[in-house]
């Protein structure tokens, strides 16, 4: 993990001092740190006696995410816009269109944006951006600790929650997650909580999602002996077992932990013209070129994208892309 240097702590707070409002958004159909490192940034710019509006675009699917649902509003009010009083950040993604349908006039602000995804892009002069954080919200973390100091407990909170998620609780650090870990261990130091973020996370699902978990085991089929998994969500499969409390990340883990398999593919139909695709990988198969194929991107071992097709077209065309990987 990069520590946030002196400079790059300096450069965003210019940028915050530069304005007086700030429209903090995160990308559609947000996750644990897409959340987090909002609302952390938030809590930031309210200490800076500065005022923070969070938006998303929703939807607010995983059942941990629901009780934050309240925090966010979809629609803003006219009086943001048109003045260089306000600004925007994006965090945990630096496209525009990541945000979904909020307001267009978004374009139009100065904006400031914070990633850790590999294939972001963006004006290094506004940004700060590590494809090797492992969250979001853990580069919010040391821009908090710098500008303002130790965050309370509430926001200690709700940044470990952000790092505990995109970490899978720290599944996907290696040798090198030294300082991951010690950034943790500052957050417990100010009051996070290890075990009930877990239960946070894995707890309360509805029962049809296990239901449909079983669904998608049932499909799965390997390829490239075995070193390859895909299964497929029918727009049938969604309609019986509905989509709250969806939850991939179990899929995910239950058929990566199977012998001789090295990356996951989830398809899931989102409509007769497109579908959702799902990557996750081990050790160095790096699913994030697999996903730029399809106007998606992300990390290395976890990406994504949302494509134009069916279900059996693009799996046999994310076959041949992985026949280049294996």
């Amino acid at each position: 993990m990069h520590i946030i240097t002196q400079a790059e702590t300096e450069r965003f707070k210019k940028f915050l001092d530069s304005h007086e409002s700030f429209i903090i958004a995160g990308h559609k159909e947000p996750d644990g740190d897409c959340i987090a490192s909002t609302l952390g940034l938030a809590e930031l710019v309210k200490r800076l006696d500065k005022k923070a509006y969070t938006v998303n675009a929703g939807p607010f699917k995983r059942t941990e995410l629901k009780k934050y649902e309240r925090k966010f509003k979809t629609k803003l009010k006219n009086a943001l816009f048109g003045t260089k009083k306000t600004a925007l950040i994006m965090t945990d993604c630096s496209e525009l269109p990541r945000l979904g349908d909020i307001d267009e006039r978004l374009s139009s602000l100065d904006t400031f944006i914070i990633d850790h995804h590999k294939t972001a892009d963006a004006d290094p002069n506004n940004s700060i951006i590590d494809p090797n954080a492992p969250a979001a919200a853990c580069i919010v973390q040391q821009l908090f600790e710098n500008i303002i100091g130790k965050p309370d407990k509430s926001t200690a909170e709700i940044l470990f929650f952000g790092l505990a998620t995109d970490t899978g609780f720290f599944r996907f650090l290696d040798e090198t997650g030294k300082e991951t870990f010690e950034a943790a261990s500052r957050l417990v130091d100010c009051g996070a909580n290890p075990r009930t973020t877990y239960d946070d996370i894995t707890g309360g699902k509805p029962y049809s999602t296990r239901k449909l978990l079983g669904v998608l085991l049932s499909k799965a089929e390997t390829y490239f002996n075995g070193k390859l998994v895909i299964t497929i969500e029918n727009i049938e499969d969604t309609r019986r077992y509905g989509q709250e409390g969806r939850d991939s990340d179990s899929l995910y883990q239950l058929l990566l932990s199977c012998a001789s398999v090295q990356a996951v593919v989830f398809i899931r139909e989102e409509s007769e013209q497109t579908c959702t695709l799902g990557f996750r990988s081990r050790n160095d198969i790096d699913v994030s070129a697999v996903a730029s194929v399809f106007g998606g991107g992300g990390h290395k071992n976890a990406a994504g994208a949302l494509t134009e097709g069916t279900p059996v077209p693009l799996m046999k065309q994310v076959i041949d892309e992985f026949s280049k990987l294996f």
